[in-house]
């Protein structure tokens, strides 16, 4: 689905290639910060009733963070946004504005659950390191050496190169069924078209009618079609599927208790806020839908706790070793130019060096971003709706995350990589 006019697409379930490093995300890292209000330590309710956070120890981050949170919902076109800082393992500060349910009112939780789209990707890219380091599979084996027959050209396309986009497969989420500016495809998803189960492989024949974009390693652009077979590459080496993968592998070893990576399920599980569309006729709730057509691509569910503590983890070397994590955020070639390693996109910022990715999927954006050195993290959900005011939802946008990111450290240059995308509903 489309999330006002930020798509045209059902589909886009990681990046918009074309678009993705315009203006609508520009991560300035300056300050909106003002004095840390609450106590260390300390609880509360802010005076505003659309917002409720908790604030730590650190000084800055809380009434900067309060402001930037409640724009979202304000001035940003926001049904509700919820957010989380983490710094030297503990969280400094998390919030939630806005409503969970526009039918009670009732408000979003902090720590409620979310649709996390392409951040997906993070973890499934992770268990596919661990694979290598325990000799499974070399990044740069073939596609068609253990996907025989699943694409054309497989032999001349390397694990690597799924992993970075430079395979030059065609992105299924472009075929015109997913393109929901025609209002008829937009009726059918919203009556049948979102309770679909796919197939991976379906997913996969729809992306094999195009041509690829460029030979591989030729050049670089977002496509969920590689992710889609490396779900089913991991399943082919394990005989389990990416989703049991990464729950043994990630979810369990670090505690994640509300992160789950749904296959055919079309429940977020309580608490979460819900996920709209605005129509001509009123909000639709796009909440229930088969996160089949995201798969490994994009089908996950987590909270901003769960995010944070897991790229800790992630960059900490929890999850692998040094050597898989330097391949991990490894940009060259093609992928040089935009920072984005292996299921891991770099952002160099005025107050240091972050990784991390985005994500969306129908009612549901997020943000997660972690510090190279470990000190801090930060994971943003943000449930876009009325987009009819563009500057606003930009420059909103532009707070929140470089508030989030960057605190109240000082700031004296524009980063040299931009991180989000215009947000569509698969992204």
């Amino acid at each position: 689905m489309v999330d006002g006019a930020a798509s045209p697409r059902l589909g886009k379930i990681g990046a918009e290639s074309r678009r993705w490093r315009s203006a609508v995300v520009v991560l300035a890292c300056a300050g909106l910060l003002a004095a840390f209000a609450p106590a260390a330590g300390a609880t509360g309710t802010s005076a505003a009733p659309d917002l409720v956070a908790v604030s730590g120890a650190r000084a800055g981050d809380g009434a900067g963070m309060d402001a930037v949170v409640r724009a979202m919902v304000r001035e940003g076109g926001a049904s509700a946004t919820l957010a989380r800082v983490r710094e030297n393992g503990s969280t400094v500060w998390k919030g939630a504005a806005g409503v969970a349910d526009m039918a009670t009112g009732a408000p979003a939780d902090p720590d409620g659950r979310f649709r996390i789209g392409s951040v997906t990707k993070t973890f499934v890219a992770t268990v596919v390191l661990q694979l290598v380091a325990e000799h499974r599979l070399g990044l740069d084996d073939s596609v068609e050496s253990h996907l025989p027959g699943a694409v054309p050209n497989g032999a001349g396309i390397t694990v690597r190169q799924l992993l970075n986009h430079t395979s030059g497969i065609h992105d299924y989420t472009d075929d015109p069924a997913f393109d929901i500016t025609n209002p008829e495809t937009l009726r059918r998803w919203l009556t049948d078209g979102r309770w679909t189960s796919y197939r991976p492989q379906q997913l996969v024949d729809i992306a094999n009618k195009y041509p690829p974009y460029f030979a591989p390693g030729q050049g670089w652009h977002y496509s969920n079609t590689d992710y889609i077979l490396i779900g089913m590459l991991i399943e082919r080496l394990t005989g389990r599927s990416w989703a049991q993968e990464v729950t043994s592998r990630i979810i369990r070893p670090l505690g994640l208790t509300d992160t789950s990576m749904p296959i055919d399920s079309p429940f977020v599980p309580a608490p979460h806020a819900h996920g709209y569309l605005k129509l001509p006729t009123g909000p639709a709730d796009v909440t229930l839908l088969n996160p089949s057509v995201a798969g490994a691509a994009g089908a996950g569910i987590s909270t901003t706790a769960d995010l944070t503590r897991f790229i800790a983890a992630l960059l900490g070397g929890r999850l692998l070793g040094p050597a898989e994590l330097a391949e991990m955020k490894r940009t060259d070639g093609a992928s040089a130019a935009v920072g984005y390693g292996l299921g891991l996109q770099r952002m160099t910022m005025p107050c240091g060096e972050f990784w991390g990715h985005d994500g969306g999927i129908p009612g549901y954006n997020t943000l997660l971003v972690g510090e190279a050195n470990g000190q801090r993290q930060f994971a943003t959900s943000i449930n876009r709706y009325a987009m009819s005011d563009h500057a606003a939802m930009i420059r909103t946008s532009n707070a929140l995350y470089s508030t989030g990111i960057c605190g109240n450290r000082p700031s004296t240059s524009s980063p040299s990589t931009q991180m989000l995308r215009p947000a569509g509903p698969l992204t």
